[in-house]
């Protein structure tokens, strides 16, 4: 993988901090000349992703982490994984499934990989249960390339 730039971070698995991490990916991915609407697809992509390490990692822990890398690629593309040390999910699958939680007592939707899905253009998930999750994606910025040019 030819990486052009590459950031890393690791931060707190605290509620306050997913803010600062859509922040800091949409910040990073201005190298793109992204629209408006390419940068809520991250913000919203990436908070799920954050949030999901935040509430369901670590449950009742003070001392998880997240760790966030992302890339800009050739081709306009933006690379983003966010990992956590935490409980790992013991069915991919099922936790893929819309609607599903694993939280259900906690009124949470079961949408954030869903969500996660529809805003880029690929998404992994690995995990291992007592050994934590990394969440891969991937999403082509199309402002400023030659396809919208052409489109135009």
């Amino acid at each position: 993988m030819n990486t052009l730039n590459e950031l890393r971070c690791t931060f707190p698995a605290r509620s306050e901090n997913e803010g600062f991490a859509r922040t800091m990916v949409c910040a990073f991915a201005a190298q793109l000349d992204p629209t408006v609407e390419e940068l809520a697809d991250l913000r919203t992509a990436v908070s799920e992703a954050v949030t999901n390490s935040i509430v369901h990692a670590y449950r009742g822990r003070t001392d998880g982490t997240v760790s966030m890398t992302v890339r800009l690629l050739p081709g306009h593309v933006i690379y983003i994984r966010i990992s956590d040390k935490g409980c790992g999910i013991p069915d991919i699958a099922q936790a893929m499934e819309p609607l599903y939680s694993s939280a259900p007592a906690e009124e949470r939707a079961g949408l954030g990989f869903t969500v996660m899905q529809s805003f880029t253009d690929r998404l992994q998930v690995t995990s291992k249960p007592g050994k934590g999750t990394t969440v891969t994606m991937r999403k082509k910025m199309r402002h400023g390339t030659e396809d919208e040019a052409a489109e135009r």
